[in-house]
């Protein structure tokens, strides 16, 4: 039994030991020494990056713009804080605590609210801003702006940060916010591209309004407050374990899919992996992220980028998105998705290879259907709509391989009654998923561009495409591979699933 030793280490002090031993004992420190490092640098890269970026953006829009620094980005900073709540939501994983574990202890509900709430502050989403912000503003004072008004434009700015940090945990947990957030989030991006409306004109004198005169910086610290009583309210109010933590129930409803019978056992899979991702949240997502990776394609097939992607070989690269976006989302979290009663398909007498041809049969199924749906990229050409199909063959006969491969050294349970999190979180990348990750986006780019060195744009089509179809044929040659990868994973896949992430 644990002893908490309330009456010699303050509550917050025992939590934190508690969390640190979670941590250690997780499978996010047993997935290898080389992915810890990986991270470490990824880590020191970024804070470099930013830090460079907030010393040398100033003399950037002084000296080669002729604008005032802080002036532009004052104008500006309002796509920074658009672009922080959108990329929490995806990304930024939520503290986690064992509660119910909690709830029976001596232990106030407020501690225990405040403490996840507050371990959220340190969060790698605040702590980088900091390397852009602190540097642009000692090179501001260095460069003559009053040291008092700096500060105080610091400070509203840290405030706004932080304010994205609360948003984003009451958007992942009230689906009412979270669509109101949205529908802004878009109205904004559809004005602000078509010039209906231009919120910077009015949001540069805001912040203007924070270096101009301090006393307004306490809006946004106001702000702030009022954030944090609301996620604390929010949060408090569900901690009760006959309440809050009980899992809602709700009329089953029968899906009919007979049609799939005739294609025997694996039918069996396939219809088990069609309801699960009907009836759960976190499944149905990736149905929608599927469609947004439809439009990704516009980004290149059109003259929004400026020009930036040009070059055809580009073509082939939003091609592989185009029609892959269940493939991405569903397939390389293969078979986290089973996570919940993967122990239990284990101990059953089920055949490897019926399992994992029946989720290449929904990644096959799913890149077919979005590729007939992307046919309205015929309007930009017929070239544009070969390059969506060559990727679609390609993400069949290739990536379809690619994401079970890499799902196999993915160990991170999914919880499916859960919209958070998408695209997963860090324990779904290491050094073998990220080398994996190499074939599935730049090898078709080398293929084309190989092709088309000997006869032009089609040829490079016909070169990926032919690449996709030869691994059709190699099938069962990939699948005894794969098989034989997942059975070697298997004790510590199962293990993994044990583990609370």
């Amino acid at each position: 039994m644990i002893s908490l030793g309330v009456q010699k280490n303050p509550m917050f002090v025992r939590l934190l030991q508690l969390q640190w031993k979670s941590y250690r004992r997780s499978a996010a420190l047993t997935s290898g020494v080389i992915t810890s490092v990986f991270y470490l640098f990824g880590m020191l890269y970024f804070i470099v990056m930013f830090m460079l970026l907030g010393y040398g953006s100033f003399y950037v829009l002084d000296e080669e713009m002729g604008v005032d620094p802080l002036r532009f980005i004052n104008q500006h900073i309002i796509y920074g804080t658009s672009f922080w709540i959108v990329w929490r939501y995806f990304i930024q994983k939520m503290p986690v605590l064992n509660i119910q574990a909690l709830l029976t202890l001596p232990i106030k509900v407020n501690t225990i609210v405040h403490y996840a709430l507050g371990r959220t502050i340190f969060s790698f989403f605040n702590v980088s801003n900091a390397f852009f912000f602190i540097p642009f503003s000692v090179v501001l004072v260095k460069n003559g702006y009053p040291f008092s008004q700096v500060l105080s434009w610091h400070l509203a700015v840290a405030a706004i940060v932080f304010c994205t940090n609360y948003i984003n945990i009451l958007i992942n947990d009230r689906n009412d916010l979270f669509y109101a957030v949205a529908v802004i989030l878009v109205l904004f991006a559809v004005f602000q591209r078509y010039d209906i409306f231009d919120i910077t004109v009015y949001m540069g004198p805001v912040f203007d309004t924070f270096y101009n005169d301090p006393i307004y910086t306490l809006i946004p610290w106001l702000v702030l407050l009022l954030l944090y009583r609301l996620a604390f309210t929010h949060f408090k109010n569900r901690m009760y374990l006959d309440a809050g933590l009980q899992v809602a129930k709700k009329e089953a409803k029968q899906i009919q899919l007979g049609w799939f019978n005739r294609f025997g056992r694996t039918a069996i899979f396939i219809k088990n992996d069609i309801k699960l991702v009907l009836r759960n949240k976190r499944s149905k997502m990736t149905l929608w992220i599927s469609l947004m990776f439809l439009f990704y394609g516009l980004l290149f097939f059109t003259d929004s980028s400026g020009g930036l992607y040009d070059n055809p070989v580009w073509k082939i690269f939003a091609g592989i998105f185009v029609s892959g976006g269940f493939l991405f989302t569903f397939g390389q979290y293969v078979p986290s998705w089973d996570s919940a009663y993967y122990p239990l398909m284990m101990s059953q007498n089920i055949a490897y290879r019926e399992y994992l041809n029946a989720k290449w049969s929904m990644i096959t199924i799913a890149t077919s259907v979005s590729t007939l749906l992307g046919s309205f990229y015929m309007l930009f050409g017929w070239d544009v709509y070969a390059a969506i199909l060559t990727g679609a063959i390609y993400n069949i006969g290739i990536n379809g391989y690619l994401v079970l491969l890499s799902g196999a050294y993915i160990k991170t349970p999914i919880d499916l009654t859960s919209t958070k999190k998408p695209f997963g979180d860090k324990q779904a990348f290491n050094a073998k998923t990220l080398l994996l990750t190499l074939p599935k986006l730049f090898l078709p780019m080398v293929l084309y561009f190989v092709g088309s060195l000997f006869g032009g744009e089609w040829a490079g089509y016909m070169t990926v495409a032919c690449t996709g179809i030869l691994g059709y044929f190699l099938k069962n040659k990939v699948f005894d591979l794969i098989e034989t990868l997942y059975k070697t994973e298997k004790y510590k896949t199962l293990n993994a699933y044990k583990q609370s992430t």
